[in-house]
Order: structure tokens, then sequence, then C-alpha cells
């Protein structure tokens, strides 16, 4: 098994997520007392959404590459970054420990090729949504991603920040969410990707019309097979 380095707390509702499931998966693939050997640094999650909210990109770049030469440091093998907005800076993550960054987008690409998707919504947080992240890898796989409209983005922005990255949730904000996950499907969207790890909290996989795609699900896989050699860290 190799030493998977989670760089986590962003925030930490969902790094529990994947602790726990990287756990179970390991324990359900290898069985008996198996579980994950990992190192984990969690950031204090305050100081990063700041950071986020001044636009404040190259300095979260050099942020997370010093905590990716801590984990490497630590005998990490590969790296994990537990947000899909902090994605933005896994170029930073990778060019500074020198190891393999498992990707949520190409993971979350993966899947799709294989569900045969090629025209996709994607939820997430403002910065996920109205950046190239999603697109410009997707799009190389002949895959189109459709995003919510302005209101529709600041309502979903706005429930991850004040509600779900504190441990509340909802159901006034899950019908809210459904009702967006309506109006990708009516442009046309075969599946959506729940495309911020907190929404594992808010919504399943069967909850809508077409296919929710866990991307914190999507993600645990990927960085368990690159763990145990069943796949590729990319």
């Amino acid at each position: 098994m190799r030493r998977i380095g989670l760089i986590g707390g962003t925030s930490w509702e969902s790094s529990a997520h994947y602790y726990r499931a990287l756990n179970e998966g390991v324990r359900d693939r290898l069985g008996g007392l198996h579980s994950a050997d990992l190192v984990l640094r969690s950031l204090e999650f305050d100081e990063i959404a700041g950071l986020q909210a001044a636009g404040a990109w190259e300095d979260l770049g050099v942020r997370y590459a010093s905590e990716a030469r801590l984990l490497r440091d630590a005998g990490a093998q590969l790296i994990g970054i537990a947000a899909n907005t902090m994605h933005l800076v896994a170029d930073e993550v990778a060019a500074a420990s020198g190891l393999p960054v498992v990707h949520i987008v190409d993971a979350s690409g993966a899947v799709l090729r294989r569900l045969e998707v090629r025209r996709v919504g994607l939820i997430g947080t403002a910065y996920t949504m109205e950046s190239d992240l999603y697109p410009a890898r997707l799009e190389r796989l002949g895959i189109e991603v459709l995003v919510p409209d302005a209101e529709d983005r600041a309502m979903i922005h706005r429930v991850i920040y004040e509600e779900l990255t504190q441990g509340i949730v909802e159901d006034s904000s899950r019908k809210a969410h459904l009702g967006v996950i309506d109006r990708l499907v009516d442009r046309g969207a075969q599946a959506v990707l729940l495309g911020c790890t907190e929404h594992t909290m808010l919504l399943g996989s069967e909850d809508g019309p077409v296919p929710l795609l866990d991307t914190t699900a999507i993600h645990v896989a990927a960085l368990l097979d690159a763990a145990l050699d069943e796949g590729s860290a990319a």
C-alpha cells in the first residue's frame, strides 16, 4: 500500500468523510484489520476561505506547495487534495512535492466517459463553477460542462460556505439545489457533478432526474486505486 498524503481542512466536514471513506475502502478491498496508510494536513479553513475571497490564488498556491512538501517529508507517496476548489492549485502541489496528485477532475472524467455522458451539469463553489477547472480538462474528453445561472450559483456558494462547511444541512437548501439540477437537466445535462466535497452531506446519487455524481466518492475511489496500485495517479 502506498502512503496517501491528504491536504484537508477545507472544510474539515468533508475531510472527515474522506478519512472514513478511505479507511472503509481499504477494509472493503483488503478485508480483515486493514486500514488506510495516510498522513493528513488539516488546514485552518477560515484562513483559506479569506484568501479565496480575496482572490489570492498565488498565495494559496504557495501555501499548498508548502503543505505538499510537509506531506512528502512525512513519507507520502501520492497526494490527494480533499476539496474541489483547491484543485485550482494542483499544479503547484505536484511541482513542489514531486509526487503524483490524484486529480478529482480526471477521476470524474473517467467516470463520465464510462457512463458515456457528453453533457454534464456542474454545481460547486463559485470558484469552481466560474473557473476553467472542470471545463479545461473535461472538454479534452469531448464532454461539455454546463453551470447554473448567476442567481443559482450565488445560492449554491452561500449554502456551501454558510451551511455545509459548518455542518448545517437544511431541507430547504436541498430542495433549492434540486431545482437547480432540474434546470440543468432542462438544458441537456445527462448527469450532474456534485462538484463540492461537502455536497455529499446534502444530496444522494439518486436524488435527481439524472445521475448525481458524488465527486468525493469518485475521488476516494481513485485515491484507493492509486494507493493499492489498482489504477494510476493523474
